[in-house]
């Protein structure tokens, strides 16, 4: 690895347009990265090389002319969940084995069209389900971190695993996202990454595979709050292919970085002080409440009564979208086939085999709510929950809240296999609770490192805001990044 892989986003533009070292110099270090390192931390699951390469020369053509785009030679990684043409696009599944779609993505094609070039496909959890990413089809993503003074393999997070190690370990510049309980926030908080779920309908859905459709949504991780700001721009659109994205304007993210939160009111929800937490993540949430105010904002005590109700009613909406989404590998068109006697038994064997313990117990219990005798019971009841979630974060910027201001997670990296998803899957589920009801209700936030805990692992605070109110999380944001400082990883690999 050489110090170029260590550069911000910012830093790559400004140095690239210097004319310091070109985008071909800096994909080729990237690359040697990946090659070093990237079976340590099974980060990236494909690595177009050949193709980041002519990426880059097109890069120095467009730069030596002073054509640059927004993300001119950028190397970024995306993951896994993202169609690109004609490059290994399976959800970490195997039952999407050898799929190579022939279209591209919305948001991945307006990264490449802003100059981004492409290093691979990054590992995740199978379809976006799990929050360690254990489940992938490929194995474990390993956390770049480790606890001071223990050598044990830890998490990264998830479902958006590889994105959040591959930038925390310097195997990319930033990385594409999903987010749809949790998925780019808790990973990012895990690895000291900054983490952007934008609001639903900001970044088109298409070309991204399913998982729950009302509550996916795109986002970027990065280095620094300015990065994730500079990722954003280039993936928000609107697009005529996903009806539920929205039609407004994309700002310049960037313009909010450094601006004054002075006589911001910043809410402080009590229902997030839940019976367990580590004094850890206590601490540093208080910390986050005295560097907003010292930076001039007011701090307000309020009430979302509601969020107790959005884990169990998030489990029930997200797999019954996921049954409805899922039904449509059966190995009839694409993917893994496993022969059977006719095609009823050809579709069993083959979701049988291609499909994880973790899709699998989704998948059944989101038919489960769906059938006949208990939709309205279970989903419809879980509808009108997610209702009210919204209604309480509504009321509470109607009072005047500007943002609102959480932990991101309820404990530091855990284990791989600390949590068994097989033995005991709702206590990895409980992994979600302060970013679940942000999906539910569709609105952005962004988790940004606040610091350490005593075992010398990060952990992050989370922003949440208004709809399409982006900027006022990076603006906030900033302010926790410039009171807390930059962590990275001690170099164990």
């Amino acid at each position: 690895m050489t110090d170029l892989t260590k550069l911000t986003i910012s830093e790559i533009r400004a140095r690239l347009a210097a004319k310091e070292f070109t985008a071909v110099e800096l994909t080729e270090a990237y690359l040697s990265a990946i090659r070093s390192s990237n079976e340590r931390f099974n980060a990236y699951i494909a690595v177009t090389a050949d193709k980041a390469r002519e990426m880059a020369e097109a890069s120095d053509e467009r730069l030596a002319k002073g054509e640059a785009r927004p993300l001119e030679g950028v190397p970024i990684g995306v993951k896994d969940l993202f169609a690109t043409e004609g490059v290994h696009t399976q959800a970490a599944s195997h039952i999407l084995d050898g799929f190579k779609p022939t279209y591209e993505s919305t948001v991945t094609a307006n990264l490449w069209a802003d100059g981004a070039v492409m290093l691979g496909k990054l590992n995740m959890d199978e379809f976006a389900m799990g929050s360690s990413n254990e489940t992938s089809y490929y194995g474990p993503v390993v956390n770049p971190w480790r606890a001071e003074g223990d050598n044990k393999d830890l998490v990264a997070g998830g479902s958006s695993g590889g994105s959040a190690a591959a930038v925390a370990a310097w195997l990319c510049a930033g990385a594409t996202a999903t987010d749809t309980g949790g998925s780019i926030r808790q990973p990012a908080a895990f690895t000291a990454t900054v983490g952007m779920k934008p609001t639903y309908g900001r970044c088109s859905r298409w070309g991204t595979i399913a998982f729950a459709s009302s509550l996916d949504q795109a986002g970027p991780i990065a280095r620094d709050v300015r990065d994730a700001a500079i990722l954003l721009k280039s993936m928000a659109s609107v697009d005529p292919k996903d009806t539920t994205s929205v039609d407004l304007p994309v700002p310049d993210y960037e313009t909010a970085i450094g601006q004054s939160v002075k006589g911001l009111r910043i809410g402080v929800p009590k229902e997030y002080r839940i019976d367990g937490m580590p004094e850890d993540v206590e601490t540093l949430w208080r910390k986050g409440i005295e560097w907003m105010r010292d930076a001039g904002a007011e701090i307000v005590d309020i009430s979302l009564p509601h969020t107790k109700y959005a884990l169990p009613a998030y489990y029930i909406v997200a797999p019954a979208e996921a049954s409805s989404n899922l039904a449509r590998y059966d190995g009839v068109r694409y993917g893994l086939r496993v022969p059977g006697r006719d095609i009823t038994e050809m579709y069993e064997k083959t979701r049988a085999e291609g499909f994880g313990n973790e899709v699998k117990r989704r998948v059944l219990i989101g038919t489960y709510v769906l059938s006949a005798g208990y939709y309205d019971a279970y989903y419809l009841r879980a509808q009108k929950v997610r209702t009210l979630i919204k209604r309480d974060f509504e009321e509470a910027f109607e009072a005047g809240i500007d943002a609102i201001l959480t932990p991101a997670t309820p404990s530091a990296a855990f284990g791989i296999g600390d949590q068994d998803i097989g033995t005991d899957p709702v206590k990895m589920y409980l992994n979600d609770i302060f970013t679940v009801t942000v999906n539910m209700a569709g609105l952005p936030a962004i988790a940004v490192p606040g610091g350490l805990d005593g075992r010398g692992l990060p952990l992050g605070l989370q922003i949440i805001g208004r709809p399409f109110d982006e900027e006022m999380l990076f603006r906030t944001a900033h302010v926790i990044e410039q009171a807390a400082g930059r962590f990275e990883p001690k170099r164990w690999w």
